[in-house]
């Protein structure tokens, strides 16, 4: 770890932008993720010319990095095109950091785009097609309703073994429905109330629509250059202080236990690398695929005990003016989520050190926790992002 110790604060996201959020009637996901691209390229004062490393990958195309890069009219001499699912973008801020550092680039573009609710190419047909790509051999075979079987058999076993209860996944639900009703750009922005919550379409016993993120468009991109450049570009630069990845399965019903994911081992080794604990963290922007999601990862990452996840979220505490502000943009359950969602929360973190909040901003924000979830609870990448004052 003495090694990541030096790459601490070596690199800073000097650009955001985003594209196409909720609906892109009439673009295709390309089309919207250059927007995006070219929004946080700007935003970091500079031009493609200046983008000489590439992070990015998709759903739908094993080789997706040589399409964008020809679209964006790049030669880039870093790619990564590594695909974890939605913690992706998350992940790529690794290979970047040593690859900034390491002087075989100078500035390195993150960039995903998906148009999967207008897109006139069928999900079901998607979901065939990875049948055979990305087998799953001790599921498939029983057709489950995936992704949304396996976090249900999460949920009911977190309930069974902890007692957790539907209106504590409710308050996570609720929670993030107050945040988005501050964010004009969130797409389920109508006030709701836990009854509603609680009442809504039962999809996968324990988890109702309400508990599920929504399906949307959109397209989100940021920029990392090394910190001595970033200081003499236009925007305030947020720093990367933490990172880490790890992957323990691919399907869930080969995790050895439902309600412990991989964020256990992620988390610590981004905390140590970044040198802060659960404690010092000011804004916590979560994988909120489902409301599942935020109580575990807020156990795994050591924010409550293990099984305190539930309690913990109650009464307001996760929604604006509670202990802990999470998922402050309104998250995937009510914000977007377009198939992968950890750009978004990268995005977000940004802002909110950045100061650009709006109404959701949290007063004095100085470290921000970054949680990706990729898969079935399969992959978890943590980033722990700072401003100038906690280097």
């Amino acid at each position: 770890m003495s090694d990541l110790r030096q790459l601490r604060g070596a690199v800073a996201i000097a650009g955001v932008g985003h594209a196409g959020l909720g609906r892109a009637d009439g673009f295709s996901e390309m089309e919207i993720l250059v927007q995006a691209a070219q929004r946080a390229v700007a935003d970091a004062g500079l031009s493609l010319r200046d983008i000489d490393g590439i992070c990015t990958a998709s759903v739908a195309a094993t080789m997706w990095a040589m399409p964008v890069i020809e679209h964006l009219g790049i030669r880039p001499t870093f790619i990564d095109s590594t695909m974890l699912g939605g913690s992706s973008f998350v992940a790529h801020l690794m290979p970047a950091l040593q690859a900034l550092e390491s002087g075989q680039c100078n500035a390195v573009l993150v960039c995903y785009g998906s148009t999967q609710r207008t897109s006139t190419l069928n999900r079901a047909e998607i979901g065939r097609v990875r049948k055979n790509f990305d087998p799953q051999p001790y599921e498939t075979p029983y057709a489950p309703l995936s992704p949304l079987s396996s976090y249900a058999l999460a949920a009911a076993r977190h309930m069974h073994q902890y007692g957790t209860t539907r209106e504590q996944l409710a308050h996570v639900a609720l929670a993030a429905n107050q945040w988005a009703q501050r964010n004009p750009e969130a797409q389920l922005r109508e006030p709701t109330t836990l009854d509603e919550i609680l009442s809504a379409r039962m999809v996968s016993d324990p988890l109702t629509v309400r508990d599920c993120c929504l399906v949307t468009d959109g397209a989100g991109a940021y920029v990392l250059v090394r910190a001595d450049r970033a200081r003499d570009l236009p925007r305030k630069p947020v720093y990367v202080l933490g990172n880490a990845t790890a992957v323990w399965n691919r399907q869930i019903s080969s995790m050895e236990d439902l309600t412990v994911t991989a964020a256990q081992q992620s988390g610590q080794r981004a905390f140590a690398m970044a040198g802060v604990r659960p404690a010092d963290i000011d804004v916590v922007e979560l994988y909120d695929a489902f409301t599942i999601n935020t109580i575990l990862f807020l156990e795994d990452l050591g924010f409550c005990a293990k099984g305190e996840g539930g309690t913990y979220v109650e009464n307001g505490a996760i929604a604006p003016g509670g202990r802990l502000p999470v998922n402050t943009n309104g998250g995937g359950l009510c914000c977007v989520h377009p198939g992968m969602y950890g750009v978004f929360i990268m995005i977000e973190a940004v802002r909110q050190l950045r100061g650009e909040g709006g109404a959701r901003q949290i007063d004095g924000a100085q470290l921000a926790l970054v949680h990706g979830n990729g898969g079935t609870l399969s992959s978890q990448s943590t980033a722990i992002l700072g401003t100038q004052a906690t280097l």
